[in-house]
This record gives C-alpha cells, sequence and structure tokens, in this order.
C-alpha cells in the first residue's frame, strides 16, 4: 500500500502591469518554475494536476469586489491592471476544486493572501504563500481502549455532517477538514464500541476550530469509573515547511534538498534555473566533494521549466559534503553542504556469537541476554519455547555449513508431537507458548537506519508440503505443493500499545490468532518492506549456497522508521502450522546495504 506526501513544489512570479496597454510597453513577464521532482499527493493526483489546478482570485484591496479570477494553468504571461491596492489570493490542492471533499484522509488544501499595490509604468511582483488550510485531526486510541472494548470500535469525527470514521488501524492518522466559509465551525464526534458484551456509545464536540491547526486527540478508557475521556491537544504552530506552497520570482541557485532526501550512501540536490538567462539545460550541472577532496560533476536533470535535480551516489555514510551548482563551466553562487546519514548494520549478522540457554536444552544466537537482538522459536530467557517443551530444536549453529566465519544458523521445520513448527530465526524473542497450540513471538529492535537492500547467503532444501493445518485468506494449499522459504525485512514505526508488544519489542504476534498477524505489504505503520521467497521444486534446486540481494521498497522516503523486522522461516506458512517436515534453511553473512 502506497503512501505519499506533499512537499514544497512551487515558485512563480506574477507580474502586474500598471496602466492601459497603449499608455507603457508591456515589460512586465510572467514566468513558472515548478520543482515537479519534489511533488508526490497524497491523493494520487500528479504534479501537472496540482499545478494546473491552483486558483489565483485577484480583489481590490477595500474588498469593493472581484477583480479577475484565474486557473493557474490559464494565467496570462502578463496582466495589466490601472494604478490601485489590490489583494491576490491563491487556493492550492483539494479545496480548488470544483466539487472538493470536504473531509478526507489523504487530500490537503491549501491557501493563502497578499496584499500589493500597482503603480502606472512599473512592474510589481507578488509572493504568495500558500500554508496547509485544512483543520487537521490525529486521533488516537489509548491502550485501555483496546484492552477493554472489542475489535471493532470506532470513532467519527466530522464538520458540519462531513465524517471521517477512525479505527484501531487508522489509530494516529491524519484527517483533512474544508472548514472555509464556515461560521463558528465545531468538531462532532462519536465513539462507539462493546463493552463486555454491551453496546457502548459516548459524544462530544470540540469548538473554536480553526484553519491551519492540527486537533489532537487521544482517547482513554478508565476502568474505575467506567468513563470515557479524551485529552485534547491543540498545535497552535502548525506550520509544517513541507507543507507550504511559494509563490516567488524566479532566481538561479541551489534550492534546499528536503532532510528526507540525504540518505547514507545517496543523497538528492536542487538547482532553480532562470532559463531566460541560461537556456541550454546540457550545460547545467552539479558538482560535488568531502571536505578537501576534489570536485566531481554530474549532469543536471530538467525536472520541469526552471527546476533541475540529480543524484549523487557513491557515498559515503556519515560524511559532510559540499555541493554547487555549475553552469556553462562557471560556478554560481555559493555551496551549501550536506552530512549523510549514518549507516547502522546488523548485530552478529554472521552468526558467530553464541551461548547456552538458562536451561542449556539449546543454542542462542547472542553471547549474553542484555545483548540479545535475534531470536527463535527454541525459546527464551526464562520462557519455555519448542526445545525445552518437548526437546525440538528449530533453530541451531551448523559449522559444517557456512559462508562466513565458523558457521551458519541453520533453521530445521519439524513436527513436535501434536504440531508443525517451523524453523525460525528473527530479530525479537520468543514471548511464550499457547498451551499446545501454538505460541507468542515479539517482534522488531530498534532501528534508526534506512538501507536499500538485505544481503544475505542462503541455502534451503525442501520438499512437499505433508503438514496442512491452515491457511491465509485465499491461498489454496494441497500436500502436492512444495513447501517455500522465506525471509522478509520490514522497517516502521509500530506502536507497541496498537501492535501489543513492547518498547523493545512492538509487534506480538500470536500463533492461534490470525488477527495478531501483521502483513508487511499492507501495513499501515510499515515504512519500507523487502521479501524473498524460495520455492521448492522436484530438483531441490536451491540446495546450494548463494547469495541474495533483497530490495527494500519504501512507500514513504519523508519517514524514518524506529525498528527493524527481520524474519527468516524454512517453512512460509508456519503460522499457520503448515509445511514440509524437512525442511531446512541455512542463513549466513547478513549484512545491510546502503546505496
Amino acid at each position: 500500500m502506497k503512501r505519499f506526501y506533499i512537499i514544497p513544489f512551487l515558485i512563480a512570479a506574477i507580474s502586474m502591469a500598471a496602466c492601459t496597454h497603449d499608455e507603457c510597453a508591456p515589460s512586465g513577464s510572467f514566468s513558472v518554475k515548478a520543482d515537479l521532482s519534489r511533488v508526490l499527493t497524497k491523493a494520487g493526483a500528479d504534479e501537472a494536476q496540482l499545478l494546473s489546478g491552483a486558483r489565483v482570485d485577484l480583489y481590490y484591496a477595500d474588498f469593493s469586489g472581484l477583480v479577475r479570477s484565474y486557473k493557474y494553468s490559464d494565467l496570462p504571461e502578463v496582466i495589466y491592471l490601472p494604478g490601485n491596492s489590490y489583494r491576490v489570493d491563491v487556493t492550492a490542492g483539494e479545496a480548488a476544486k470544483d466539487s472538493p471533499a470536504k473531509a478526507s484522509w489523504d487530500s490537503k488544501s491549501y491557501a493563502g493572501s497578499t496584499e500589493f499595490s500597482v503603480e502606472a509604468g512599473r512592474n510589481t511582483e507578488v509572493e504568495v504563500e500558500a500554508a496547509v488550510s485544512n483543520a487537521i485531526t490525529k486521533i488516537t486510541f489509548g491502550s485501555g481502549i483496546a484492552e477493554n472494548f472489542a475489535p471493532g470500535y470506532t470513532l467519527t469525527i466530522g464538520v458540519d455532517g462531513n465524517n471521517l470514521s477512525y479505527n484501531a488501524a487508522k489509530s494516529g492518522a491524519e484527517g483533512y477538514f474544508i472548514i472555509d466559509g464556515m461560521e463558528d465551525p465545531e468538531f462532532e464526534w462519536t465513539f462507539s464500541g462493546s463493552l463486555n458484551g454491551a453496546s457502548f456509545t459516548r459524544s462530544g464536540k470540540v469548538g473554536g476550530i480553526a484553519a491551519g491547526k492540527m486537533y489532537t486527540m487521544t482517547l482513554k478508557y478508565t476502568q474505575t469509573d467506567g468513563d470515557l475521556s479524551f485529552d485534547l491537544q491543540v498545535d497552535e504552530s502548525l506550520d509544517i515547511k513541507e507543507d507550504i506552497i511559494v509563490f516567488e520570482p524566479v532566481s538561479t541557485g541551489l534550492a534546499e534538498s528536503a532532510v528526507y532526501e540525504i540518505w547514507a550512501a545517496h543523497a538528492t540536490v536542487h538547482a532553480d534555473v532562470d532559463e531566460s538567462e541560461y537556456s541550454n539545460p546540457s550545460a547545467i550541472k552539479f558538482a560535488y566533494r568531502t571536505s578537501g577532496g576534489s570536485w566531481t560533476e554530474v549532469a543536471a536533470e530538467r525536472v520541469s521549466p526552471g527546476s533541475y535535480k540529480a543524484v549523487l551516489t557513491g557515498l559515503t555514510p556519515a560524511t559532510d559534503y559540499s555541493y554547487k551548482l555549475v553552469i556553462g563551466g562557471s560556478d554560481i553562487g555559493d555551496a551549501k553542504t550536506f552530512t549523510t546519514e549514518q549507516a547502522p548494520s546488523i548485530p552478529n549478522g554472521s552468526f558467530e556469537q553464541t551461548s547456552k540457554s538458562a536451561s542449556g536444552n539449546y543454542t542462542e544466537f547472542y553471547s549474553s541476554y542484555e545483548d540479545a537482538w535475534w531470536g527463535s522459536g527454541n525459546g527464551s530467557k526464562g520462557v519455555n519455547g519448542s526445545a525445552d517443551f518437548g526437546g525440538f530444536i528449530i533453530c541451531a549453529p551448523d559449522k559444517s555449513e557456512k559462508q562466513d566465519g565458523a558457521q551458519s544458523a541453520c533453521l530445521t521445520s519439524t513436527w513436535a508431537l501434536v504440531k508443525f513448527a517451523a524453523g525460525n530465526l528473527f530479530s525479537g524473542y520468543f514471548a511464550g507458548l499457547v498451551g499446545t497450540k501454538g505460541g507468542k513471538v515479539a517482534f522488531g529492535r530498534a532501528f534508526t537506519g534506512r538501507p536499500t537492500a538485505l544481503k544475505v547467503w542462503v541455502k534451503y532444501s525442501t520438499g512437499k508440503i505433508n503438514r496442512i493445518d491452515s491457511a491465509p485468506a485465499g491461498v489454496n494449499i494441497t500436500t502436492g505443493d512444495y513447501d517455500t522459504g522465506r525471509i522478509q525485512i520490514a522497517l516502521g514505526n509500530w506502536d507497541y500499545r496498537v501492535y501489543g508488544g513492547t518498547r523493545e519489542c512492538p509487534i506480538l504476534v500470536n500463533t492461534t490468532d490470525t488477527g495478531t498477524f501483521v502483513d508487511f505489504a499492507t501495513d499501515g505503520s510499515t515504512i519500507a518492506y523487502g521479501d524473498l521467497q524460495l520455492k521448492g521444486n522436484a530438483s531441490n534446486s536451491h540446495n546450494v549456497w548463494k547469495e541474495y540481494t533483497i530490495p527494500i521498497e519504501y512507500d514513504s522516503e519523508m519517514d524514518y522508521p524506529s525498528y527493524i523486522v527481520i524474519s527468516c522461516a524454512s517453512s512460509m506458512y508456519g503460522d499457520y502450522f503448515t509445511g514440509c517436515d524437512s525442511s531446512k534453511m541455512w542463513v549466513d553473512k547478513m549484512e545491510l546495504v546502503y546505496e
């Protein structure tokens, strides 16, 4: 599920020529610079649609009437006006549409206004800053809600009958409401849920709401008095720079890169170029270097009229760089600087560090519990797993198979007395057995890097599926199918209060409750995801060591992760107790790639 965002995108010069057409020469000019490389809209509209849909209205400053009204795409190159005082209003985004959505999860609106005067014989350049004009909600359900109410609870909130409905999956999401022209607008909300088998409803209002402000609400349930309450906070300083549209004169020089455009090993840089002065795009370049190093030039890409960019690659993590704009061999303006991100690695990625479990029944892939990063279904500190329950070792070092160091990690699927158990290894820890029916697994470890791929050596031996308990909805599995090994990597901002885990490992999966399973490909708190699936075949062709590079696809390049999940399984559907009880997967030399 893709998520997109709006960031600064528009700079334009509006020249107002005073007097009549015959009284003075048309010396005024109109030019547009649109940095389309940095335009991504949540609504799915492309850059050109957002630009062309903007509305520009000219009024007399004394509010005596409308003078002109244009769609931005139809704005003349030169506008002639008699000498007077005026006001220009700019509306963009959802509010500029003929039939805008008054309530939306992803369609923002922008508005700005500037007063100016026109004098005969002179051109007047007007700058208009159009900022977010929605009233914004951000609703979060406190942990007491999920603990006490049955799944399916909702909070519906809206203005004048235009509503959005928050549920657990939408917790923390932003909702956008158009309130232009409304007199004393207010939010009306209703919480509905099932408490102890009975219907539970509460309603309320939030008055005095204003455009450009975010209303953050956290709903809580208090068991002591059976009351539902919420804390309301209003962000009075909502001025999100990445959500501002600016109309201003074009000037040639470097343009600021957004923070999230600077990665560990690559960075995107931007420049504005007055093409009336520099008309040869091939002469426009960027140059960059480390401190004291020599300059490296790269060709600029023309994104739109007056807007250029380049992606600088092969950079060194955690390093200071300088960059500049070069046109026709000459430096233009001053150089700017940026620092590349850190490139954190995977702890014990070659699985060399091990220790015996407290029970002595299995080996863990860390030197001490305090340094624990990897976990498996064998068990955890003070928590029995397959190894302590029935002596079934589903993850162990293998010194006879390796690609780096003295050993690899071997994951073994097996029939554990009454249940099928897939060999597994993951970032997190085993949280306990659920009787003889399954187990609980805590996924995720603290992590703040932005890698672009995962490299890992894998050997996989398998056969036809001979143990079937269940399968995901829509997936048909038979004993004629071959088993599949799987390695997943996910980066995200999972709230442990929503995903059932802890601050240390935020996601808790109960293998007896599919409602706790997380599909990282569609999960709303997942920022980036990569997936490797090795399906068995008659020749058992994966039963050789091979290095795989798993690309990590980012749904949002604006967000930064706080956790990483790496999960390896010798049977892909092990969570459903389905697979081949002779499947084995060896993994070794696992490392993150930053490109």
